[in-house]
Order: C-alpha cells, then sequence, then structure tokens
C-alpha cells in the first residue's frame, strides 16, 4: 500500500516539476490533485483558479512549490488513512511550524541539522520508508510540539525577562531533555545510518519472477539428476554439476538484476531540495537532472541520501553567488545546478556542477598552510589543493554559514563515499565559471548481505573469510621485513613499500602460530589506506553466502565482523576490513 502510494505521488510530482520546463498540463496536474471541481463559495477563488486553468496565470517557481507541498500534503492524507502514518519524525509538519521565525529571520539562521533532517525524511519518504525516532530525530519533533501555537518572535522576547513560568513545567522540560540526551547518546553512530536509509522494498516485474521461478525448477531436477545418479557413474554426476553451477550463476545474475533499483527514486526529493534551500536563500536557480534512470544496487543507493544533499546545499550556498553579484559579473540571474548521473565501464558517475564563482585554489592553499594540512615547500595542483575541502572541518571564512559550508560536513560525504562504498570524490573547477564535484562509484555491491567472491584463510583453529574486492595480493614476507614501532604497532615491508601490520591472532585473542608456520600478509585497501593484515594459511578463493547473526554479536562483543559466510560443508566469520582497520589506527593490538 505504501509504495502505491508514494509512486502515485511520484508521477504526479514528475508532471508537477515538468511545469517549469514548460511540458507539463496545469489542468491535468489540477485534474489529479482534485482542484478542478474544488468546491469554494469564493467568486474571487474560482475566477483565480479559472485563470489558472486557463493559461493566464503564469506558472511561477513559487507555485511549483506550492502545488509540490499540496502533493506532499495528500501523500500524508493517504499514509494517514491506511494507517501508515508514522508518528516518530513529522519533518514536514515541523517545517511548516517554524516556517513564521524563518521568515522573520535572515536565511543564515536556518539550523542545519534540523534542515537536513527534514530532507532526509522527504527522501525516504519516498523510497517507502519512515524516519526512526531512535535516529536522531527527536529534535525535529519536540521542537514544534514544545512550542505549540505560540508565535515564534514572542517566544524569543520571552527569554531574557520572563522568569515566572511554571516551575513544574521547567523541571519537565529539563527532565525530558536530560532523558532525550540520554536516549540519542546510547544509539551507536554506524548503525544510524544504515537504518535510516536503507530500503524496504524495491519493485519487480513478473518477467524477472518467471524467470526465477524457471531457473529454481532446474536447480530443482539438477539436483533430483544428482540424488538419484549412482556414485559409480561419475562422468554424470560431473555433468550435472557443471549444470548446477551454471544455473546458481544465473540464479545470482538474476537476484542482482532485482536489487537494482533507478536513482531517480532519490535523485526526485533533490528538486524540493534546491527550491527550498534558493527560497530561502534568496537566489533563482534552474536545477536540472540527467542520468536519473541509471539503476545501481539498493546497497549504493542507500549510501548516496546524505552526500548528495551535503553537495546540493554547498553547491547552492557557495558555489551560486546572489543575483547581484552575478548581474555584476556579466551572467544570467539565474544559477544553474546540474545532477548529472552515468555510467562508465565498471563504475558508475555522479556529478554537481554549478555555474557559480569556483574555487579560489590561492585563498584554499593559504588556508590549508595555515591548518598544517600542506606544506610550503611542495609544489600542488589545482586538484591537490581542490581536495584539501574534503578534510573533516577545513573552510575559510567566507565559506561558512549555517545552511552550509565548503568543508563543514564533507568530511560525512568523504566517509560515505570513500569507506563505504569505495569510492573516490574528484573536484574540477575554475575560478569564476563553477565547480564540478564528481562521484565515482565501483558498480560490484556490498558485502554485507548476498553471495561474494571470498578468500578464505586460516588462523589459529578459525576459519575466516575476506571479501575479495577489497583483497589487493597475497604476499609471504621474510622475518627481517617486519618492524616493531614505539608506539606498540608493527610494520611489514611488501615489495618495498611500508604497511601497518595487523596480526589476526591478537585481534581474536587467539594463539599464537607455531614456529613452523610460514606466515601469510594480505593486503587490503579500504579508501586511501591500504593495510597488511597477517595470517597463517590462505586456502582458496571461492563464493560464499554472507549472512548476519540472529544475535547481536557485534554488540556484544566488538568484534570486526560483518557475519558468517556459509561455504558448503562449513561456515566461516567474514572480516569486516572497514572496523578492523579504523580499530587499529584508534587503538593498536
Amino acid at each position: 500500500m505504501k509504495d502505491s502510494i508514494s509512486s502515485c505521488i511520484g508521477q504526479l510530482q514528475e508532471s508537477i516539476i515538468a511545469l517549469e520546463q514548460g511540458s507539463g498540463d496545469i489542468n491535468a496536474i489540477l485534474k489529479a490533485m482534485g482542484l478542478d471541481n474544488a468546491q469554494m463559495r469564493s467568486a474571487q477563488i474560482i475566477a483565480l483558479m479559472d485563470m489558472l486553468s486557463d493559461g493566464i496565470t503564469p506558472i511561477s517557481p513559487e507555485l511549483v512549490t506550492s502545488l509540490l507541498d499540496i502533493s506532499e500534503a495528500q501523500k500524508k492524507f493517504f499514509y494517514c488513512i491506511g494507517g501508515l502514518l508514522d508518528k516518530g519524525g513529522a519533518a514536514a509538519d515541523s517545517r511548516k511550524e517554524t516556517e513564521p521565525a524563518q521568515n522573520q529571520a535572515s536565511a543564515s539562521s536556518i539550523e542545519p541539522d534540523e534542515y537536513e533532517q527534514e530532507m532526509m525524511a522527504e527522501m525516504l519518504a519516498m523510497t517507502g520508508e519512515s524516519p526512526d525516532p531512535s535516529d536522531g530525530w527527536e529534535k525535529v519533533d519536540k521542537t514544534p510540539t514544545g512550542l505549540g501555537t505560540e508565535d515564534p518572535g514572542k517566544s524569543e522576547i520571552k527569554q531574557e525577562p520572563e522568569e515566572t513560568s511554571d516551575p513544574e513545567m521547567e523541571t519537565s522540560a529539563a527532565a525530558k531533555k536530560v532523558s532525550d540526551e540520554e536516549i540519542v547518546s546510547k544509539q551507536p553512530a554506524p548503525s544510524k545510518k544504515k537504518d535510516s536509509q536503507a530500503i524496504s522494498s524495491i519493485r519487480v516485474s513478473t518477467q524477472q519472477l518467471d524467470s526465477l521461478i524457471e531457473l529454481v525448477g532446474k536447480l530443482m531436477v539438477t539436483y533430483a539428476v544428482i540424488a538419484q545418479t549412482k556414485a559409480e557413474n561419475i562422468s554424470k554426476i560431473s555433468s550435472s554439476l557443471s549444470e548446477l553451477d551454471k544455473v546458481i550463476r544465473n540464479l545470482q545474475s538474476e537476484v542482482d538484476e532485482i536489487r537494482l533499483v533507478p536513482l531517480k527514486q532519490i535523485f526526485m526529493p533533490m528538486h524540493r531540495l534546491v527550491k527550498s534551500t534558493s527560497q530561502k536563500l534568496n537566489k533563482r536557480i534552474k536545477f536540472t537532472i540527467t542520468g536519473e534512470e541509471l539503476a545501481l544496487d539498493k546497497t549504493i543507493v542507500e549510501c548516496l541520501n546524505e552526500p548528495l544533499v551535503h553537495l546540493l546545499r554547498n553547491a547552492l550556498d557557495h558555489g551560486i553567488e546572489s543575483a547581484e553579484d552575478r548581474q555584476m559579473y556579466g551572467k544570467d540571474e539565474m544559477g544553474s545546478v546540474h545532477l548529472n548521473a552515468f555510467r562508465k565501464g565498471e563504475f558508475a558517475y555522479i556529478e554537481i556542477t554549478d555555474d557559480g564563482k569556483g574555487l579560489d585554489a590561492d585563498v584554499l592553499l593559504k588556508k590549508a598552510l595555515e591548518r598544517g594540512l600542506a606544506s610550503p615547500d611542495t609544489e600542488y595542483s589545482k586538484e591537490e589543493i581542490y581536495a584539501f575541502i574534503l578534510q573533516s572541518g577545513f573552510s575559510t571564512a567566507s565559506a561558512v554559514t549555517d545552511i552550509s559550508g565548503r568543508g563543514v560536513g564533507m568530511d560525512a560525504v568523504v566517509a560515505a563515499i570513500q569507506n563505504t562504498l569505495d569510492g573516490k570524490i574528484s573536484i574540477r573547477s575554475e575560478l569564476g565559471e563553477g565547480s564540478t564535484f564528481s562521484i565515482a562509484i565501483p558498480l560490484s555491491r556490498s558485502v554485507n548481505e548476498g553471495i561474494v567472491d571470498a578468500l578464505v584463510t586460516t588462523v589459529g583453529p578459525e576459519t575466516f573469510i575476506f571479501p575479495s574486492r577489497e583483497v589487493l595480493e597475497v604476499y609471504e614476507p621474510v622475518a627481517k621485513e617486519f618492524t616493531d614501532l614505539p608506539d606498540g604497532r608493527e610494520t611489514v615491508s611488501v615489495r618495498g613499500k611500508v604497511r601497518p601490520l595487523i596480526r589476526m591472532y591478537k585481534v581474536f585473542d587467539l594463539p599464537a602460530p607455531a614456529a613452523d608456520i610460514i606466515p601469510k600478509v594480505i593486503l587490503v585497501k579500504l579508501g586511501d589506506t591500504i593495510a597488511a593484515i597477517l595470517v597463517d594459511e590462505v586456502l582458496r578463493q571461492q563464493k560464499a553466502v554472507v549472512t548476519g547473526f540472529t544475535l547481536p554479536v557485534n554488540t556484544i562483543y566488538k568484534l570486526p565482523i560483518l557475519g558468517f559466510g556459509m561455504m558448503g560443508e562449513h561456515d566461516a566469520l567474514v572480516v569486516d576490513t572497514e572496523t578492523l582497520i579504523a580499530s587499529y589506527m584508534d587503538d593498536p593490538v
């Protein structure tokens, strides 16, 4: 039901957005929204509606925004009567209740966290999800409920002179604040993103279902042939096993196809993000999208919401100049922001381009030198200088506002793209002409679930699996290549390059390997970090089915384990290399 409502409203919003580009039909939209036959007792209102339907009233950005707001309200109405409305994070309601205060204040007084949560709530609604009250949504939810219908302007005046408020109400409010802070502090940070952005359902065509049923039938037939074949008939068993392998591979391919989600699902809400932000900044923006039909695995799409929000808000706030500045520079008063997605080889690319003022390499380099991020004796290319803004907290004085800032929140973008998706972020910019932020993401699926290529290893009596896509090579070191550092860490020289060393038996408190065992080093890459993991033996590479634990093992034992991998005769633990390397960097074993 929820998917059907979201789909219908999504199609309606596409038609509304097309109005601004001159390709929509206002009468069809009014009819779809039930406004063509609205019973109004005012002749003036009826005349206004007639002027709109007859094309006398021009289509303005404000009108498009209003129609989008009405469509969102209709979606909530259908959710409500269907019993699907989640009361955990009423982000849209909170926005409307705080609008009077926002109109009186400047655009830079907007709370970034609240606004970002609002837009994330809208994007989650597009994917059929609702915000989880335990995932940090208390801030958006409790502000309007605490204010009620009070005038926001009056509440600011009361803060200084008023001291006669009810003490019981103050006590209860303080107690609620403390309890809310305790709840938020208990939430683990890594799981927050994954839970809040998860896609709960995917549309599957009947053709794909038919293909799955056919493959399952072949699987059953092949199994029956193997089961009925006598042990002496080795050739027939071998032929059947070959057929079985072919069917399984086809089945995996079909499942991977089903998991694909079009980027349109998260690109559509970006129209509302751009419109709302541009109005608050008092800027005219022409926002265009291409490549929204590109389909990626759902685990990739789930991780793209937050980075896109950060990058778009940066482009709107600091990339695009004000209308006055653009006129002074001889530019069109309306700024342009373009969101593009395309596939090239085994990578998916997402680009956000603006025609704003661009990045000043000299200013960025000066700030990097002040922070100690750059060396005064080194010559940097423009691309290397632009990369400094991806550092945590890096910003310039002129680039910091409450809405966004070049560098404010960019570390979150880096964490999501490089660490979670193993992607890369590149920046191209010309001063006075604009900037392009490009995200390159490998199309290989996340190893958190599903069938993966695995490197099977042993450490003492235990068997561990490393996802093959994270492994660069396997190396057999000699004793002289190991080095102990003063801080307790170890390094190993691999083909002349020194890498940080992690001994698996120390991480999992297993017995030290025997003296006659020649250990192997597995080089794994996580973002820009390459580390060496020491194991006793590397057995083989094979397919494994990765599944999660039924109990919260990671929460109880704090181990770098994704789950367990089923390999046929026995299971093995799947190593979470991201957590393993991160924990080693913070606290060496």
